[in-house]
């Protein structure tokens, strides 16, 4: 179905338009979601919050964009000011005071799921530790794979400023992992 006639039959009152909306995006939703905040249960209240939004302001939809770029602004947005919230604050406080990481086993593959776990978590402290602009741009582009064209699109900014915030963010995460890999030699 076409964006105009779903957007049509969803403001009509049709269920199963939006649901088959709701289908078609989910999964990238949450993804971008849980690209900003890295709890899978966070990123899909996160994406169900998003869903709401988009039916409660589907009549200002203007169509400047498309429906998905839309959907990713809202998602981006959301993410974000949850990220910024006490919410999300007290949550990490409490997690941070439980110890993640078992035991480690003498087994060889224990230590190395250890070793990537690690690692994934610096990567994680170090996007977030992004400038928002930078860690929104990257997200995008790196974990998502939107072409920088959409990026622009969903950031409402221009294509130069894509490139410009992506080359900051690839030089403060090579500056960072440089660091990480002499702090452990």
């Amino acid at each position: 179905m076409c964006e105009k006639l779903r957007i049509k039959a969803i403001l009509e009152g049709d269920q199963r338009a939006f649901k088959d909306l709701v289908d078609d995006y989910k999964v990238i939703i949450v993804n971008t979601c849980y690209a900003f905040v890295h709890d899978k249960d966070d990123a899909e209240d996160l994406a169900q919050e998003v869903f709401i939004q988009a039916y409660e302001s589907l009549d200002k939809f203007r169509g400047e964009c498309k429906l998905s770029t839309w959907l990713y602004r809202i998602a981006v947005n959301k993410a974000i000011n949850y990220k910024k919230s006490v919410r999300y604050r007290m949550k990490r406080i409490r997690l941070e005071g439980d110890n993640p990481m078992s035991i480690p086993s003498k087994d060889e593959l224990a230590q190395e799921k250890i070793e990537k776990e690690e690692i994934i978590s610096h990567l994680h402290q170090a996007i977030n530790n992004l400038p928002e602009r930078q860690r929104t741009a990257l997200v995008l582009n790196k974990y998502e794979e939107r072409p920088y064209k959409e990026v622009a699109e969903i950031m409402g900014i221009s294509l130069a400023s894509v490139e410009s915030l992506l080359f900051r963010a690839k030089s403060y995460l090579e500056k960072y992992f440089s660091n990480y890999k002499n702090d452990l030699t």
